[in-house]
């Protein structure tokens, strides 16, 4: 796909979207300070939004520049970074702040090349500082841009590898608008955070369905690939068994994964273990296939099934439709005669085995 395309059918929506319902608010959203900025991708190195807002306020009203802070006694910081964790980032915030400050005249640098030469500033960091500081066109890659790119685009190339990493790279940087990078940068994290979420997206309104490859091939759930993630020990396997005129809604997995070339049902996968009753499974149903209308045939007691290295947790959710959805269109609808024909995985078979 060329970057034209992209423009019209990705960016200039996501543009849109972020100017008409993007309502998630951060401290430092918007923010020009190239400092502030920096202050924040630091803090948010592997820690959650929510955790870092109160410590950035605190960092800005104790070190309302870099200065302050590069003149702060290291004892003084450290208390102030208290419960954050990985304390090496805040020894690279002393070191840089010094640099900057001392060495550069308290300017922060202008361009990417200079800003990822900074200690503890990599791609991300750096490219988040160039495209909200100095509207430079940047991309930034972090796990949301992996998850809305990989879904958008259907892409089965893992994100923890040196090509996955280049490919979505470049994916990344043709999709950038590059006269409003920083809002565009700032749109994607968002959009990734509260509309293309990693175990429950709302996929039945988001204005960038019907153009989802992952979405129209019903493996939304499936996407971003990592080769780290499927050496957990512990994995939460959510099958949701769709019939449909005594049709049944299956997928043949793809995924260099367990089970490979195996069929399956449609799979919700979890880092963490999800509680399916009634009331959730309505408003799953809802806001990822926009169905309001169906009947929930079954919910199954959990399972487990202990692999070599990691051990299988799930559960079968039977639910009974009136209409395929188009985020349904992607399924296989065989009836049972042909499953019987098929081969699934051993998790699979036990289960239905069982229940005759």
């Amino acid at each position: 796909m060329q970057n034209d395309a992209l423009q019209t059918s990705f960016t200039n929506v996501l543009m849109q979207w972020n100017k008409t319902h993007n309502k998630r608010t951060m401290p430092w959203k918007g923010e020009k300070d190239p400092y502030k900025i920096w202050l924040s991708e630091v803090m948010l190195q592997q820690t959650r939004v929510e955790q870092g807002w109160p410590y950035f306020s605190r960092f800005i009203e104790h070190f309302p520049t870099i200065i302050h802070l590069a003149n702060a006694k290291d004892e003084a910081v450290f208390k102030l970074w208290e419960g954050l964790g990985y304390y090496s980032r805040c020894r690279n915030l002393l070191f840089t702040a010094r640099y900057i400050a001392f060495e550069l005249g308290g300017q922060f640098p202008h361009t990417y090349d200079e800003l990822i030469k900074l200690k503890g500033v990599g791609p991300y960091s750096a490219a988040a500082i160039a495209s909200f500081a100095y509207n430079l066109p940047y991309a930034v890659v972090d796990g949301n841009v992996y998850r809305v790119i990989a879904r958008y685009l259907g892409i089965n190339e893992p994100t923890d590898t040196n090509i996955g990493k280049k490919l979505f790279s470049e994916f990344a940087n043709q999709l950038i608008n590059r006269k409003q990078p920083g809002t565009y940068n700032q749109a994607i994290m968002d959009f990734g955070a509260t509309i293309c979420k990693p175990a429950l997206p709302l996929c039945a309104s988001c204005p960038l369905q019907h153009t989802c490859k992952a979405l129209k091939a019903g493996v939304v759930h499936q996407l971003p690939v990592k080769l780290k993630s499927i050496q957990r020990k512990n994995r939460w396997m959510y099958y949701f068994v769709f019939t449909h005129q005594k049709k049944i809604g299956i997928l043949q997995r793809s995924n260099k994964d367990i089970w490979q070339d195996l069929h399956e049902f449609y799979l919700v996968e979890s880092n963490n273990m999800i509680t399916w009753n009634a009331q959730s499974i309505k408003q799953w149903v809802k806001d990822q296939l926009n169905i309001i209308e169906f009947d929930i045939a079954k919910i199954s007691a959990m399972r487990k099934q202990q692999l070599t290295h990691q051990q299988i947790n799930g559960q079968f959710i039977h639910i009974a439709i009136d209409k395929i959805p188009e985020a349904l269109q992607g399924l296989k609808w065989v009836n049972h005669q042909q499953i019987s024909q098929l081969a699934f995985p051993r998790f699979i078979t036990a289960y239905f085995e069982e229940e005759g």
